[in-house]
């Protein structure tokens, strides 16, 4: 079975006989918070009964946490399952991706059939957004997927530009997906999220994650808000019955509790991103200036990740994301030890 994403330790380990040290998934460094880890290991008391197929529970939590109606939330087994669902609702003709970008999209949206079309980000300019996209949504996009921060780059979309595609969605009836699966690893997420404009936006879709600010990607937690609850509800009904344990769904609650373990994480991750980006540099690798908890760079030499892995750290390459190169990969911000092991390991091969 071929992977589309990192984190596949388990393949490691079979190969190995080792743990590595996973620099290809982007889960805080942290850990989990211990007030999670209790709240699923008491979870465990329940786990002869089937889950709560409405998570009841965990959406009121996460109305109160969002200020946002409990109409508006529907949970899945991460965010993966509802990008599939989504689709599955949608059924786009046309569905517009930027590219470099997140590759679960793409397969799904293949998966219905629909005719992809690809806004190329430019290497030249950082893989930015710039307005010339306004003129590719047209009344014929029947959707348009934007991941703000997008993955892999980090980058985000300047505000700006994205009230004005937010507009042009609207204006030409085109579905606007926002996945801020990694919005809370920035400095300011509100800044940012288009959270504000769900009530009078029911063309505006927004995809959010827990496994990864939590470190609870074992567990698959996400969740969609928007106020369309008539799409909702079909994204409901077209996925299992339960889609979210249990234990994860317990997790997820207790982890809304937890603002000084986010606190921390963030000024962990912005300590740590620009000594990262510095030594990489400083290595003669070409940094984009991400903005999230993971960097994309380019080595000087295309073998890194393997040699690296032999090593026992992996890497994300992203020779299978459009518009990048075998040369490309994108590294999760760890710890400063980590980090630094890391980067001590690649200066010996570069």
């Amino acid at each position: 079975m071929e992977l589309i994403h990192g984190g596949d330790w388990a393949a490691y380990l079979r190969q190995y006989g080792r743990m590595a040290v996973d620099f290809s998934a982007n889960i805080s460094p942290l850990g989990m918070p211990e007030g999670v880890r209790t709240a699923a290991m008491q979870a465990l008391q329940m786990a002869d009964c089937y889950p709560d197929p409405r998570c009841w529970e965990l959406r009121e939590a996460l109305a109160k946490h969002l200020q946002v109606d409990m109409e508006w939330i529907v949970c899945g087994n991460g965010a993966a399952d509802l990008i599939f669902r989504l689709m599955l609702v949608l059924r786009p003709e046309k569905i517009l991706l930027l590219a470099p970008c997140f590759a679960e999209y793409e397969q799904a949206a293949r998966l219905c059939d629909s005719q992809l079309l690809y806004y190329a980000l430019s290497e030249e300019r950082d893989f930015r957004i710039t307005s010339n996209i306004l003129q590719w949504i047209t009344p014929q996009v029947s959707a348009l997927v934007l991941c703000e921060p997008n993955n892999p780059t980090g980058i985000c979309t300047e505000r700006a530009l994205l009230l004005r595609i937010m507009e042009k969605c609207a204006q030409c009836g085109t579905m606007l997906i926002v996945d801020e699966c990694f919005i809370d690893f920035l400095a300011d997420p509100q800044s940012h999220s288009l959270q504000a404009w769900l009530k009078t936006c029911p063309n505006l879709i927004i995809l959010r994650s827990f496994t990864k600010l939590y470190a609870m990607a074992g567990l698959r937690l996400g969740y969609c808000l928007s106020a369309n609850q008539a799409l909702l509800g079909r994204m409901q009904r077209c996925g299992q019955p339960w889609p979210v344990s249990t234990v994860a769904q317990a997790a997820g609650t207790a982890a809304l509790r937890e603002r000084d373990y986010v606190q921390q994480l963030r000024a962990l991750i912005a300590e740590e991103r620009p000594f990262l980006q510095e030594s990489l540099s400083r290595l003669g690798c070409r940094v984009w200036p991400g903005q999230a908890n993971y960097l994309l760079f380019r080595s000087p030499i295309p073998e890194l990740g393997a040699l690296m892995q032999q090593r026992g750290f992996l890497l994300r390459s992203c020779a299978n994301y459009r518009g990048l190169t075998p040369a490309d990969y994108r590294i999760a911000v760890r710890s400063h030890t980590d980090n630094v092991r890391l980067i001590r390991s690649m200066g010996e091969i570069l």
